[in-house]
């Protein structure tokens, strides 16, 4: 879902060459739903293999690490683990939208109204263990590092950030300041556009960097009372939030009654529309789970490996994946002119 902070938070734009040589910590579940959403057929289907395979997700996946290789941007994907119990609200009510878009789409089918069937065939999206796990091989198979989260991918992403193991997490979600991260980079896309938000046209957007101190300063608060924002707008714990709080309502709240939580959440009456304390939401984002069990190696991609998985079980154009895996060989071979170690280090 993604806490809607967008009237509040203000980033600065970024280009692909300032991004030359990071490392750069993707929230993976967020990208991957980013392109079955978006890459889809004139009427809304995903793209299939000839039984019915869905490809959208590795269409974009190939896609966009490959162009950002192809830049010199170092890329490690940060996959989700158990949500929290508390996410099964949330899990519900979006699968409850799932079917009511299904149904708004078969309406539209019997219509022959195609701009409709993209609309509500777009809410439908899903991402398998199946889809989750040839997303995992492919990267492998490009030689990027996947690392396996404990629970939320974001605060995963946010506390290898934190440490120091990369420069910002990239995802679209604003969920990622709350789980603390230094700089969230959204809008890294190949074709340097998004969809509109419930439309069907798409606008040119730049790439943007938005640094979690400069929020802080900005709004004048600090990172507790950013979460205690967040709660009260609502969060994919808490989703809804406190009826009649926008984002900002709430910051007015969180200013005017300071920095203790208790107090706030006392004064909104939290206990009228959640049955759990308020602590349980506050901790996931202030005591996040992560671990330090994960591995920043970056290889040589594959190449056999990428086509064996790409043309002969997912039918991708082999010309196209052809054309682009020489690129990337041409490219990583200049490199190495400087040492293919020193390209794939850290820093």
């Amino acid at each position: 879902m993604g806490i809607n902070l967008k009237d509040l938070v203000e980033g600065k734009p970024i280009t692909i060459d300032e991004l030359r040589g990071r490392v750069l910590i993707v929230d993976a579940f967020n990208i991957l739903y980013q392109f079955l959403t978006t890459i889809r057929q004139p009427d809304g289907t995903p793209l299939k293999t000839s039984t019915g395979v869905i490809t959208s997700h590795l269409v974009g996946l190939f896609n966009r690490t490959t162009k950002l290789m192809l830049s010199g941007i170092k890329l490690a994907f940060v996959f989700d683990g158990e949500p929290p119990k508390l996410k099964e609200l949330e899990r519900e009510r979006r699968a409850l939208g799932k079917i009511e878009a299904m149904r708004l789409y078969e309406e539209a089918k019997i219509r022959e109204d195609v701009d409709a069937m993209r609309k509500y065939a777009a809410r439908t999206s899903r991402l398998s263990a199946e889809m989750v796990e040839d997303a995992k091989q492919l990267l492998v198979a490009l030689g990027v590092p996947v690392i396996q989260a404990p629970s939320e991918g974001e605060a995963q992403a946010a506390y290898m950030v934190s440490k120091g193991f990369g420069y910002g997490v990239v995802s679209e979600d604003n969920d990622c300041l709350l789980f603390g991260v230094p700089r969230l980079i959204k809008g890294l896309s190949i074709t340097r556009r998004r969809k509109e938000r419930d439309k069907l046209n798409y606008i040119k957007t730049e790439i943007e960097l938005i640094e979690l101190e400069h929020v802080l300063n900005t709004l004048g608060i600090n990172q507790d009372q950013l979460i205690v924002l967040g709660m009260l707008i609502g969060t994919d714990f808490n989703p809804g939030g406190i009826p009649g709080i926008g984002p900002k309502r709430a910051l007015q709240i969180v200013k005017t009654l300071g920095s203790e939580p208790k107090k706030i959440f006392e004064e909104v009456k939290w206990q009228d529309y959640f049955s759990f304390d308020w602590r349980d939401v506050f901790n996931i984002f202030k005591h996040s789970k992560h671990t330090d069990e994960f591995k920043l190696e970056w290889k040589a991609p594959d190449m056999a490996k990428v086509k064996e998985l790409l043309v002969a079980r997912f039918e991708f154009s082999e010309s196209n994946v052809t054309k682009k895996l020489q690129q990337l060989e041409k490219y990583l071979g200049s490199a190495k002119q400087q040492s293919l170690g020193d390209f794939f280090a850290i820093r």
